[in-house]
């Protein structure tokens, strides 16, 4: 595709809009950041941008969730990786914000408080809506361009990513034209089997992501980890709902009749762990009780995954096999890691989670293709158009007509 990056564009003495995507681990218990990665991303191409006037934007969580925090962390962090001071604004569209950036000097970087706290960022809309929201037309006449470098964030169409191009001047940061030159460079020789390992929490955009890449010919085998493995067995009747406390029926229907569209496709744990007086405890699934929480996948369920994972000629893997922050319950994502890495095959692994995995397990170099991005990623390899990379080629185009 055609894109501009910060190279074809003058930001000195600017005011640029950056969206990045600084959505990180927090710890449930404690609210700390535990895992930097996706800021170190985007420190990037803010340290770049040293005579500009920097206003940055980004999400973290989902409402309701517990990792829905503010950015305060996350300024702090962030002025550490880019050597300059990082002013931090409670506020995201309202008048603090706005005073704050029309005070900016060249070199002041500011950062906006949670994007998601205003209610439109949480909804999706085609660009021209988008540019009408109220968020994206009271900050856009403060800027004078914007730089989508929020790759991970690539597939939602949330007004600061398809807004602000609409109505400034566009380009991608470092981390996005980077993505997308390594990742076609991996694709080109990433050949059959498909072996496709997901993990995780996120089981809506999971179930998305498995019929993608099915339909887009990516994933011939599916093995499921993490809790989107139980929703699979609730379909099978082999599981009892009361066990996680999730009422979500609709996702096990989704589940059973993606069973029953793509039927030799999916594998499924034989056994998982719990906890018992704090020690890990390994169960075959007929022998949990009502009071046993689910924390990883068993060493049955690895042997049997390792056969598949051995022939593949392309391995996708997204998302931990189980509470992996805990040592005891992070033997399963470590394996299957570990399996990945030893592997001959074409190896990509994603999600924030994974990444910080493989640092933790001293296996970053040994997988093709590491990418913080989850559903953007699958989208991507999916062939997919992404929002993100719609609004950058339009934002070209525009440039293009002009010349």
């Amino acid at each position: 595709m055609n894109m501009l990056t910060v190279d074809d564009m003058d930001l000195n003495g600017k005011t640029v809009f950056i969206r990045v995507d600084m959505n990180v681990p927090i710890h449930p218990d404690t609210l700390k950041i535990i895992e930097r990665i996706r800021i170190s991303e985007a420190s990037t191409t803010i340290k770049e941008l040293e005579h500009a006037r920097v206003v940055v934007g980004s999400h973290q969580g989902r409402v309701g969730r517990y990792d829905y925090t503010d950015l305060s962390q996350h300024a702090e962090i962030l002025e550490g990786m880019i050597g300059r001071k990082v002013m931090f604004v409670e506020d995201v569209m309202g008048p603090e914000a706005r005073r704050r950036i029309e005070g900016m000097k060249d070199g002041d970087v500011l950062l906006l408080d949670n994007l998601r706290f205003c209610a439109e960022e949480n909804y999706e809309f085609a660009p021209k809506d988008a540019a009408n929201t109220v968020m994206v037309r009271r900050l856009a006449r403060f800027m004078d361009a914007c730089i989508l470098d929020c790759f991970p964030s690539a597939h939602r169409a949330h007004p600061s990513i398809v807004g602000f191009p609409y109505l400034l001047p566009a380009c991608a940061g470092r981390l996005v034209a980077r993505e997308v030159q390594s990742l076609d460079r991996v694709l080109t020789v990433a050949k059959g089997p498909y072996v496709v390992i997901l993990g995780g929490s996120k089981i809506s955009d999971r179930l998305e992501a498995i019929e993608t890449l099915i339909q887009g010919g990516r994933a011939d085998k599916v093995l499921l980890t993490g809790l989107i493995s139980i929703i699979f067995l609730m379909a099978q009747g082999r599981f009892k709902a009361n066990k996680l406390g999730i009422k979500e029926e609709a996702l096990v229907e989704k589940a059973r009749k993606l069973m029953q569209k793509y039927p030799n496709v999916f594998m499924l744990p034989v056994d998982y762990a719990t906890e018992n007086n704090g020690e890990r405890v390994e169960k075959n699934l007929d022998e949990f009780t009502d009071d046993d929480t689910i924390l990883d996948i068993g060493s049955k369920t690895i042997e049997s995954y390792e056969k598949v994972i051995s022939g593949a000629g392309t391995i996708f893997m997204s998302g931990p096999a189980g509470a992996f922050e805990r040592e005891q319950f992070a033997y399963g994502t470590k394996t299957l890691l570990e399996i990945v890495a030893r592997s001959l095959s074409t190896t990509i692994v994603s999600g924030g989670h994974m990444t910080a995995a493989l640092q933790r397990f001293g296996l970053s170099d040994k997988v093709d293709h590491i990418s913080t991005a989850g559903g953007a990623l699958v989208l991507y390899l999916a062939g997919k158009k992404l929002p993100m990379m719609e609004v950058l080629e339009m934002a070209y185009e525009r440039v293009a007509a002009k010349a």
